[in-house]
């Protein structure tokens, strides 16, 4: 099988899956994987991140292959208090 159309054909629920594999070494269902699905899972979402997901999240792959850092400055960015959702008091609780 092609891995680009193997990539393409992953749907968010199985890269979730896979993600999920990848980070923390079992499957969701607590099964530990294997050396070799290790490897392959992680590769397998680096893949996914770089080619569909196109994602610029920090610790993410870039569409050109490299992993995505951002400066500190561009993090206090994303983070600006000006995109707020909400903001409580401690007293609020």
């Amino acid at each position: 099988m092609n891995i680009e159309h193997l990539v393409n054909s992953l749907t968010p629920e199985v890269f979730a899956r896979l993600e999920y594999g990848a980070s923390t070494g079992k499957w969701p269902d607590g099964t530990p994987l294997t050396d070799a699905q290790k490897e392959q899972t992680v590769q397998l979402v680096m893949l996914y991140q770089a080619k569909v997901a196109k994602s610029n999240e920090q610790f993410t792959i870039g569409e050109d292959g490299q992993m995505v850092q951002k400066s500190k400055a561009e993090m206090k960015k994303e983070f600006n208090p000006q995109n707020e959702i909400a903001r409580f008091a401690q007293d609020d609780i």
